[in-house]
């Protein structure tokens, strides 16, 4: 099953914070998300059967919110914002860019696994566009040579510090590491640092 035993122990601590276990769904995504990389149909089975729901409830909610992944991505996830602010600025050229050194559509991840490139809408930060974000923190003001720069570093697992780097904004090392956080775990273990899931090609639906 997608979550070990270790990590169900920490399911039922999550499920213990809430006054009726079905509560518990999105954090449960995350920390199925943090394991596998993705919330498969068998972790949608399990989580069903964790929280007492049906597996369509479950499914409903994992593809209802873009922050859940129909198959696996890589240890950095760059998203490129594609609202007006940014396309007047260049992201269209920033992700073209992307996609054609990565050899990958858009919501694709590089033959290696370290990098998946993705469109996104508005992140927010109008006065930095265009920008884009790796695993969740913001990259701004960039060209499509910044930003081919920054996935250069990305794929030998060097992590550039973030635009609000000064303000203690700290991009986490992986993808998993991220989930782990969103779940409500706290600080993630050190093995989730180096997670890479090696079938990040493999499987449908967007990423």
């Amino acid at each position: 099953m997608p979550l070990s035993e270790k990590n169900l122990a920490r399911a039922e601590e999550l499920i213990a914070r809430y006054p009726q276990r079905r509560s518990a769904l999105l954090p449960l995504l995350f920390l199925l998300q943090a394991e596998d990389g993705y919330v498969s149909p068998a972790g949608v089975a399990q989580v069903a059967g964790l929280l007492g729901l049906t597996k369509a409830e479950v499914g409903a909610v994992a593809t209802f919110y873009t922050m859940f992944r129909r198959r696996p991505v890589g240890k950095y996830v760059v998203s490129v914002c594609r609202t007006l602010s940014c396309q007047l600025r260049g992201s269209r050229e920033i992700a073209a860019a992307l996609t054609e050194r990565l050899g990958t559509p858009l919501g694709g991840t590089d033959p290696s696994g370290m990098v998946t490139v993705e469109e996104v809408e508005c992140l927010a930060a109008c006065d930095g566009a265009p920008v884009a974000q790796v695993n969740t923190e913001n990259y701004e003001r960039l060209d499509p040579d910044q930003a081919l720069a920054l996935v250069e570093r990305l794929l030998r697992d060097e992590v550039p510090p973030p635009t609000l780097a000064a303000e203690g904004a700290v991009t986490e090392p992986s993808s998993a590491c991220l989930h782990w956080r969103l779940a409500g775990l706290g600080d993630p273990p050190p093995e989730l640092a180096t997670a890479r899931h090696a079938n990040a090609n493999d499987g449908e639906g967007q990423a």
